[in-house]
């Protein structure tokens, strides 16, 4: 699995790290989603045992196996000047035009960007 991942869409994500460490992860959150679910990139403290990489040309990002079968295996994240959120796309199409960054590192929690993915701000 490779995902390009633009200029600025790198830029953002560095400055979503606020100078932490932490991991990148996709994934397909369920949760309050409604029945489909939506992907979601995570800041995450530590990787799960099965997780798995994705190899991009800027950091690492990892992906549960099970999240897999919602992804393809080439895609891109970009990003636009003045919208919150990226869009996450493959040869096959747009995946998510509104994918939201949610960090779940411990120093976030109660923090807005810890919130649930699936609610607009």
């Amino acid at each position: 699995m490779h995902m390009q991942i633009t200029d600025l869409a790198a830029q953002r994500l560095t400055t979503s790290l606020n100078d932490q460490p932490g991991y990148f992860k996709v994934f397909y959150d369920m949760e309050g989603c409604g029945c489909n679910g939506v992907v979601v990139l995570l800041i995450v403290d530590e990787l799960a045992a099965l997780d798995e990489q994705i190899e991009t040309n800027f950091v690492p990002f990892y992906v549960d196996p099970k999240h897999q079968l919602n992804l393809e295996s080439n895609m891109k994240l970009d990003a636009q000047e003045n919208y919150p959120a990226f869009t996450l796309s493959s040869d096959s199409g747009v995946i998510s035009r509104n994918l939201r960054l949610r960090d779940a590192r411990a120093a976030a929690v109660g923090t807005p960007s810890a919130e649930n993915a699936c609610t607009l701000s």
